[in-house]
């Protein structure tokens, strides 16, 4: 069975570009090493919860948008060898993230449902 890892971030909404342009190298990296889906998309409609949200999730400003990704991998362990490959790629090391990584909040998950 696959598996998943997901994460969801607050990003400048001014830096939507260089965001998607980081996310568009970070795909070619997790690709490389045998992720099967990237899947990165930008908040269009989050709205505020009454006791929690995504974007309180994130310590959202008000400057700033909600943007979301997932990666799916064949299965945990081609995630665990995959994830690792990918961090240690030097493409990887080049890169810097156009938002507050400390903020990022992600996990890993394993499906319920593939349909």
């Amino acid at each position: 069975m696959t598996y998943v890892d997901l994460m969801m971030a607050a990003v400048p909404t001014a830096k939507k570009a260089e965001y998607t342009d980081f996310c568009l190298k970070m795909a070619e990296v997790f690709r490389r090493h045998g992720a099967l889906d990237v899947i990165d998309v930008w908040g269009h409609e989050v709205p505020p919860g009454q006791t929690n949200c995504m974007n309180s999730a994130v310590l959202k400003k008000d400057d700033e948008t909600v943007a979301a990704g997932w990666v799916t991998w064949p299965s945990k362990e081609a995630r665990d060898a995959g994830f690792g490959a990918a961090m240690a790629d030097p493409d990887m090391a080049n890169a810097q993230m156009p938002f507050d990584g400390g903020r990022m909040i992600f996990g890993g998950f394993v499906p319920v449902t593939e349909a």
